[in-house]
């Protein structure tokens, strides 16, 4: 058996996704301790294909859970810090004359890794904002009229502080429906946190990750995960909610399709990661609000404004009816 601090992903048989997660997971929450649930909607995303938005005062472990899912999958990791002054050349790269050679190599910026974390991304001006909808999107960027394909798996983990307004650039509501799930980590409870300090203080608590899982293993397991199986019935369920969110008086703003998608998507990898081959209402109750509640707005709220009041009223108002309609038997 591999030792645990090998630098080799361990074989893991493609037949078995379920496996193949909980061992994932176990290695995640070795350096974030104290977050079982932000850990699985985090692999969840990962698995699902999509992006995270998390929303949280600094220090509660944004980077840290970046990194761990870098290292734990095999891939590179890049933090990119958004500032004002940041331009779409500084995240995706740039062509340079080479004379020696007489033409123009590209040079590619850190958008190129398998995790990327876009650090405060609404302190960066729309224009640099709007430069990570392609990569986002389709999985690869446009430069010079040249196409250049991301690594796979590529995940983007974008956060954002909620009680800082000054100096900041709220995301247009067509770059916040690129995010599969918006995430809030909070504070671990005082235990977990005595642990945390007593096992990590003054170590990197991702220096000794291992990789668990290749990129081919983990491609397996996403494939695995788009066959979960929701019933018809669950699938109404579902689309009842998301119509409902386009005809409530108190949004403005609904689901689009997309971001039904987004929630189908993650509902099934959620069910793969807690061991199930087929979703249950629980997991589309569950992540309700992380897959939907940031593309709502709220009637009287200014749109793209998913600090304070307003991302605390799409939240309600999504629970309300959430819990108003009847889930399937």
């Amino acid at each position: 058996m591999p030792s645990p601090h090998s630098a080799e992903p361990v074989e893991i048989s493609r037949s078995n996704p379920r496996a193949a997660l909980a061992r994932l997971e176990a290695q995640v929450s070795r350096a974030i301790q104290g977050k079982a649930e932000v850990v699985r909607l985090a692999i969840a995303a990962l698995v699902a294909r999509g992006h995270i938005l998390i929303e949280d005062v600094p220090g509660v472990g944004k980077t840290t859970l970046a990194r761990a899912l870098a290292q734990s999958i095999g891939g590179t990791f890049r933090r990119i810090q958004f500032t004002s002054d940041l331009l779409p050349s500084d995240i995706l790269g740039v062509s340079i004359w080479q004379p020696e050679l007489a033409r123009f190599e590209f040079k590619p910026g850190p958008i190129f890794a398998s995790v990327v974390l876009a650090d405060e991304i609404n302190r960066t001006t729309p224009r640099t904002q709007s430069s990570l909808l392609e990569a986002m999107s389709e999985g690869r960027v446009s430069i010079d009229h040249q196409t250049h394909v991301l690594p796979s798996p590529f995940l983007v983990i974008a956060t954002q502080n909620p009680i800082e307004h000054f100096g900041t650039y709220p995301l247009p509501e067509s770059q916040m429906d690129r995010f599969l799930l918006r995430l809030r980590m909070g504070y671990p409870d005082p235990a977990a946190e005595r642990r945390l300090v007593q096992a990590q203080a003054g170590e990197d608590p991702v220096a000794d990750l291992a990789p668990v899982l290749s990129a081919s293993e983990l491609d397996a397991v996403s494939a695995a995960a788009s066959h979960v199986r929701v019933d018809g019935s669950l699938l109404d369920y579902a689309a009842q909610v998301i119509a409902e969110t386009r005809r409530s008086s108190q949004l403005t703003l609904g689901v689009s399709p997309r971001g039904f998608q987004a929630w189908y998507r993650a509902a099934q990898a959620h069910a793969l990661c807690g061991g199930r081959e087929f979703c249950t209402p629980d997991d589309f109750k569950e992540l309700a609000a992380p897959a939907l509640a940031h593309r709502l707005v709220v009637a009287g709220t200014l749109a793209g404004d998913e600090f304070g009041r307003a991302r605390e009223e799409a939240e309600r108002v999504l629970r309300d009816l959430v819990d108003r309609i009847p889930i399937p038997h």
